[in-house]
């Protein structure tokens, strides 16, 4: 008898995380979603519940911490147009004011 209720609340328990994960990668934009794609992280969940939805909550699942910044990004932002998340700039400040001295005796 006891060995069935434990049963059945680790059946109760699966059901619900899978119907949360399951709703939460059909809501989830696919820009965000982390190392596979939408349609692949919903067959996981919906083919292995447990497994699956265990996986999303794990590696797919967007990070919502704040993002850290590349190598390659701008930290203090000159121009905003210029420095929206993502947007590579040169590492070394000397390199970058050569390359725009050589833009501008082009464009002259």
């Amino acid at each position: 008898m006891r060995v069935i209720k434990l049963e059945l609340l680790f059946g109760l328990v699966t059901f619900c995380l899978w119907v949360y994960c399951l709703v939460e990668v059909i809501q989830t934009p696919e820009g965000s979603i982390r190392n596979l794609p939408k349609t692949i992280w919903l067959l996981l969940v919906l083919l292995f519940p447990f497994v699956g939805s265990v996986a999303w909550l794990v590696a797919g699942r967007p990070d919502d911490g704040p993002r850290r910044a590349s190598a390659y990004e701008r930290h203090a932002p000159a121009y905003p147009e210029y420095d929206r998340p993502g947007r590579a700039a040169a590492l070394d400040p000397a390199r970058d004011d050569d390359f725009l001295r050589q833009v501008r005796a082009r464009a002259e």
